[in-house]
This record gives structure tokens, sequence and C-alpha cells, in this order.
């Protein structure tokens, strides 16, 4: 599929010229994208998918927002205010890559 080749891509160039970033793979095809992320340069944060189907097995509780706020720290860099949406954010405080 289209989307699929587009997304190995993205996470391998992402891998390739960043450093320090957070992924979070939620769901087994997500899961299975952690072959093309370094984690000696990144943090790969895995779980069951969120749904409503699923989330009751391993998501719930996982948490990984605690986990890549901790490892944004340690990089030097300001937490993630889970809370806010983009909108809400200061234009300084979101980052595209």
């Amino acid at each position: 599929k289209g989307w699929e080749q587009l997304t190995d891509h993205v996470i391998a160039a992402l891998n390739e010229h960043c450093s320090g970033l957070v992924f979070m793979l939620w769901g087994k095809p997500a899961r299975e994208k952690a072959q093309l992320i370094d984690v000696t340069k990144h943090l790969v944060l895995e779980s069951v998918h969120p749904s409503p189907l699923s989330a009751h097995r391993g998501f719930f509780g996982c948490g990984h927002f605690s986990k890549a706020n901790a490892y944004i720290q340690q990089q030097g860099q300001t937490p993630i205010d889970w809370q806010r949406t983009p909108i809400e954010a200061e234009p300084s405080q979101i980052q595209l890559l």
C-alpha cells in the first residue's frame, strides 16, 4: 500500500536525520515499524492500539505520555502539555518536522 511505503520512508528519514525523538507505536501495524528505528538515538514506546476494543489490554496505564515527557526533559527540552491542543498552544511551542 502506498501509505505504508510513505510512512516507512518518513520514519527512516526521521531516524537517520534526527535524534532524541519519541516514537509512540500503538497497535500491531505501528509496532512493526520499530525495526526502522535506532533505539540508541530515540525512545520507542509500544502498546496496543488505544481503541475502545483493545485499550483495556495494556494501553490504559502504559504511561507513555509521562515516559515521553521524562525523555524529552532528559534531552534538555520542554515537556509537552498533553492537556493543551495545538490551537491553544503558543506558536513557538508547535514544532513540525
